[in-house]
């Protein structure tokens, strides 16, 4: 199985978690647009189709790669 390089998945989790906070605090379209964004990106690398299973399966991928 292919997998993303670890750098990739890192600065994709954190993208995702800080447009998610980004958000709940403002709401906005431009927020919500970029969040879909990287969250679809993250579930292409990841082989997922939502946002918490592909944030779980990076986290574990990064801890692999360690």
């Amino acid at each position: 199985m292919l997998t993303a390089h670890p750098s990739l998945l890192r600065e994709l989790v954190e993208r995702c978690e800080t447009l998610r906070r980004r958000l709940a605090s403002d709401g906005s379209a431009e927020t919500k647009r970029q969040l879909d964004d990287a969250s679809y990106t993250l579930c292409v690398l990841t082989g997922t189709r939502q946002l918490d299973a592909a944030l779980s399966a990076a986290r574990r991928q990064l801890a692999d790669a360690m």
